[in-house]
């Protein structure tokens, strides 16, 4: 017999719409709920991402100027400050210490003293007995004082006669010497440029001080018309100096930022052994490096590592040792995976082996071990070498961008960073060029850049000129002065180069 179907009951197909619509709202629900983990998901990822930067936005403001290029006057503000003097507090007093040799003023010879007075005792400060010359004893104490006599300008008044001719009745004056043209000599001339360039005083301070200290009344256009006067006596040691630099040994270079009338402008500066270059630019490129030293360098080139540098033709390059070392002690600062720090800790204790080799190089007293001759020195630092080349291939593609940066820097320009080693007459770090800059960052810095290109050319020439015055131990103010008197009797300039005479 076959089997009749019955009906489904009403009951069971209700029962079957409400589970099918239950399924269906829990469907629904699990949907929304899967939506809002992803979205939160989301937003932890962007959460945890930004705790991630400001971590390194906070741990790059807390830094100081021994892992970064910041100057040391910026620890106090910008960062927590460095570490300074010992870590333990000294038992030892302050001062002198015990067999430490006393420092004082030496006596200046006889020959230099203006006038010499003779204290002689009358009578004795014991009994009062009266005492003559044949009681002398011994040389008298010698004591020196040093004054300033009394300061007062110097004025010449030059009075120009005129004589009239008997046979054709014209007239004629006595002209001027070239040297006295102007309402200043050489020497307060050369003194106004030297107070505002090498003492780094604003004009209206050196105004003051001509005014309260010399009693030589100036107005402002003064000082700036011996400013531009100076500028131009020494244009022509200057393009000398210019002219030298493509034939150097070794260049040690480095720029900062600099204003004219607002606009940005490249504060350059070159230091070769005997003398420091500088010239404003309006750019920060290779071009200027083009145009100064030519197509291509062939001596020895110092920088850090600049895009500008690395792009330019040089014959040998020296990369600045204390640009990497604050690089790799800033790595490890920032560094967040054990890959990171381990590969900085590894660089930095490879960074004190070497240094520790060239202080004994150096001769240092404070290094350990004999000192080492050029070819020690090479055959030590050689497995150095390596392992900074192999340690920058291993890190290559590190996820850490300061590492991959740093590794970049060990294995493609590792020939770059040991020139010092091999070469005489270069130093592993740029320190040398920036300490050139220090100074004309001073002077930016107190009289706010320049107004215009003939501002800038004045800028470039009194700032070369007076630091290589220093450099080569020539008194800044007797060589301008000399400069500025030859300049006005349209004579030639004594060049400081050291292969030319000089004044």
């Amino acid at each position: 017999m076959e089997r009749v179907s019955r009906p489904r009951r009403p009951r069971e197909t209700e029962r079957n719409e409400r589970l099918k619509q239950e399924v269906e709202r829990l469907r629904r629900a699990l949907a929304e709920r899967q939506r809002q983990i992803a979205e939160q998901a989301k937003q932890i990822a962007e959460k945890e991402k930004q705790i991630v930067d400001l971590e390194r936005q906070l741990a790059l403001r807390e830094q100081n100027s021994t892992t970064t290029s910041k100057p040391p006057s910026s620890d106090g503000l910008a960062g927590q400050p460095r570490e300074r003097g010992r870590r333990k507090k000294s038992r030892r007093k302050p001062g002198g210490q015990p067999g430490h040799p006393g420092h004082w003023r030496p006596r200046v010879p006889v020959e230099r003293v203006n006038a010499i007075v003779d204290l002689v005792p009358d009578s004795c400060r014991h009994c009062q007995h009266t005492l003559h010359r044949r009681d002398d004893v011994g040389e008298p104490r010698r004591h020196q004082v040093t004054e300033l006599p009394p300061i007062e300008a110097h004025i010449t008044e030059y009075r120009c006669h005129r004589r009239r001719c008997p046979e054709c009745g014209k007239t004629t004056q006595a002209p001027l010497p070239d040297e006295v043209v102007g309402q200043f000599g050489p020497q307060l001339t050369a003194l106004m440029a030297y107070l505002t360039v090498v003492c780094r005083l604003p004009r209206l301070v050196v105004q003051r001080l001509l005014e309260g200290a010399l009693q030589i009344p100036v107005s402002l256009g003064s000082t700036q018309a011996a400013w531009e006067e100076a500028s131009a006596a020494v244009a022509a040691p200057y393009a000398a100096l210019q002219a030298a630099l493509p034939h150097e040994p070794v260049l040690n270079a480095d720029e900062t930022g600099h204003r004219t009338n607002g606009d940005k402008r490249w504060l350059w500066t070159f230091v070769a052994r005997t003398f420091v270059f500088y010239q404003i630019a309006t750019s920060r490129g290779s071009d200027v490096l083009k145009a100064l030293l030519g197509a291509s360098f062939a001596g020895v080139l110092g920088s850090d590592r600049l895009p500008s540098y690395l792009t330019y033709t040089a014959s040998q390059r020296q990369f600045c040792w204390a640009h990497l070392t604050r690089n790799l002690l800033s790595a490890l600062d920032l560094a967040q995976t054990p890959s990171a720090k381990r590969f900085c800790r590894e660089a930095l204790a490879l960074d004190r082996r070497l240094f520790r080799l060239w202080r004994r190089f150096r001769g240092d007293p404070t290094a350990r071990g004999a000192p080492l001759t050029r070819d020690e020195l090479i055959a030590k630092v050689l497995p150095i070498e390596k392992r900074f080349f192999a340690l920058g291939e291993r890190h290559l593609n590190a996820p850490n961008k300061d590492v991959r940066n740093l590794a970049t820097a060990f294995f493609v320009h590792n020939q770059h960073l040991f020139t010092f080693v091999h070469e005489d007459g270069v130093a592993p770090s740029n320190n040398a060029a920036e300490r050139a800059l220090r100074t004309a960052v001073q002077w930016r810095k107190i009289m706010f850049g320049n107004r215009s290109d003939h501002g800038e050319r004045a800028v470039e020439r009194l700032l070369t000129v007076t630091r290589t015055c220093q450099v080569q131990q020539i008194n800044a103010l007797v060589y301008l002065t000399a400069a500025i008197a030859a300049h006005r009797r349209h004579q030639k300039v004594g060049s400081l180069l050291p292969t030319a005479q000089t004044l």
